[in-house]
């Protein structure tokens, strides 16, 4: 935004599972200006929006398996504040409102039945599990993954996912309302260096990096064939700055990724070798958490044709990228407490 020419103004609490106890990172722009302070204050969110024109709302709490238990403090986070931001800007319209989303509102992908027909709903649950990972059509039989529209019907399968959904639909209703324009972005599995790597319920390639930079093998739910598309950090913020202007973006949703699929099994190995940890193969751990979906990818064409978006990393790249910040960090592995915390809650099996 600031190569841009924009003046950007940055309201973040820093809480603690994400930015551990220090300030601002080092490289935080001595042109962009900080301003402490929750999304759920009134006070400091009405500040923050004083002489602003457009705004980028990124606040949420993140994590699929942590929701599910810590429901309270994901809800007032994500929705309320929300619903506070959005009740200060009822007072002081902007021109414009961009809303991170999550692909996990889709809850499992698209995919099609054995006679070509595309499934929205397919859904497994405990009884389907001990059956074999994959979803299975109303006959009986496998369904295909297919990428994945916005057009697809939500499928709210976790807290976080219902977060977001409430994120979404507070941003189209207030925004036509109050004479704004909205525009939310679908975040699938963003990746880069910035990632907290402590925080064992952010993305998976951080959770696996922090993993690997402790010597610990990649802890890999299920058994790892499930595909996901991963997309770096700069190509997400390049899609939230072209969001901010983009003429034919009003009131629409956008998926943003790559459009290639990939097992979770795989990128674990990618990360390994780029990290200079061939040997730490992945931990197949063969049990399911609360929350999680088998396949899900993107499909771009709307992207590309209503935002001129496309990702323009190259995947490899973005590992070897990743893998040399990763090597200047510390991290504290927490995964495994993590686990042990979903499985005494029930909330793996």
């Amino acid at each position: 935004m600031l190569d841009r020419g924009h003046q950007v103004r940055v309201l973040d609490s820093l809480i603690e599972q994400v930015h551990g106890l220090g300030d601002l990172t080092p490289d935080f722009p001595s042109d962009a200006e900080f301003v402490p302070g929750d999304v759920r204050n009134a006070d400091s969110v009405a500040g923050a929006l004083d002489g602003v024109d457009s705004v980028i709302h990124l606040a949420a709490e993140v994590g699929v398996g942590q929701s599910m238990y810590e429901v309270e403090r994901y809800t007032d986070t994500n929705d309320v504040g929300t619903a506070v931001l959005f009740e200060q800007l009822s007072q002081k319209p902007v021109r414009r409102v961009v809303t991170a989303s999550s692909m996990s509102i889709y809850g499992e992908g698209l995919y099609e039945d054995a006679n070509g027909r595309e499934v929205h709903d397919a859904a497994r649950n405990k009884a389907s599990l001990r059956q074999g990972w994959e979803p299975i059509g109303a006959d009986g039989r496998p369904l295909t993954p297919l990428p994945t529209p916005e057009r697809k019907q939500p499928n709210l399968s976790s807290v976080y996912a219902l977060n977001k959904f409430v994120q979404e639909r507070l941003t189209h209703i207030m925004t036509d309302a109050y004479d704004m324009e909205g525009v939310c972005l679908r975040l699938f599995n963003v990746y880069g260096p910035g990632q907290a790597l402590s925080n064992p319920y952010t993305g998976v390639l951080a959770i696996f990096a922090s993993r690997i930079l402790n010597g610990q093998p990649p802890m890999v739910f299920e058994d790892g064939e499930q595909r996901r598309d991963f997309v770096h950090v700069g190509d997400v913020a390049r899609a939230f700055a072209d969001a901010l202007v983009a003429p034919d973006a009003a009131g629409e949703t956008f998926n943003i990724g790559s459009g290639v699929s990939r097992s979770v099994a795989d990128i674990a190995r990618e990360l390994a070798a780029s990290m200079g940890r061939e040997d730490l193969e992945p931990q197949i751990v063969g049990k399911s958490r609360a929350g999680d979906i088998r396949h899900c990818f993107c499909d771009t064409t709307k992207a590309a044709e209503r935002l001129n978006f496309e990702a323009g990393k190259d995947f490899r790249e973005g590992l070897a990228e990743l893998a040399e910040w990763v090597g200047a960090q510390d991290a504290e592995d927490h995964v495994p407490a993590a686990t042990v915390e979903l499985e005494r809650r029930g909330l793996v099996a």
